[in-house]
């Protein structure tokens, strides 16, 4: 995965949002970081991964695979946040032996701990273990980059018609 690639557009797309609304004296942190906890919820709720009162499968991949790049978004601006976009990310994407519901639990979790912490090492089990996620739910290396890739464009745009 091109990780150095995702945080130099991201980097981007971050600058180019504060410079228009006003932001770059603010601090973004706790609101990216309820962003990237709200946009988790949404991702569960497209796998349906805990309705177990619902037989309705998930959706469909590519709303799945969407909501699934919003969380990279926001993960990569908080690394930018902290400073940890020129680390070398040796990461292991290949998920542990549990369910989703579960890895979404853990990741919750993981939010909040890097959200007290900050920590470089609290920052890289986040990342991996959202990797992770993706791998359980079926997404290669390749549909999450092309997927960030595209979602990066739409933001740009969304960003020129005033969204």
């Amino acid at each position: 995965m091109q990780l150095e690639k995702l945080f130099r557009m991201q980097r981007g797309l971050d600058q180019h949002i504060e410079e228009k609304h006003g932001l770059q004296n603010e601090d973004l942190f706790d609101r990216k970081v309820l962003a990237l906890l709200v946009e988790l919820g949404e991702l569960a709720n497209e796998t349906r991964c805990f309705k177990f009162w619902s037989i309705k499968p998930s959706s469909e991949k590519s709303v799945v695979l969407e909501e699934y790049v919003d969380g990279i978004h926001f993960i990569l601006s908080l690394g930018i946040e902290c400073g940890f976009q020129n680390l070398d990310y040796t990461l292991d994407i290949e998920p542990l032996a549990v369910s989703t519901t579960e890895q979404f639990l853990l990741i919750y979790q993981l939010v909040n701990n890097f959200r007290d912490t900050k920590s470089e090492s609290d920052f890289k089990t986040l990342l991996q273990s959202y990797l992770q996620l993706g791998t359980l739910l079926g997404i290669s290396y390749e549909e999450m980059e092309t997927a960030y890739f595209t979602k990066n464009e739409v933001n740009y745009q969304r960003q020129q018609n005033n969204y």
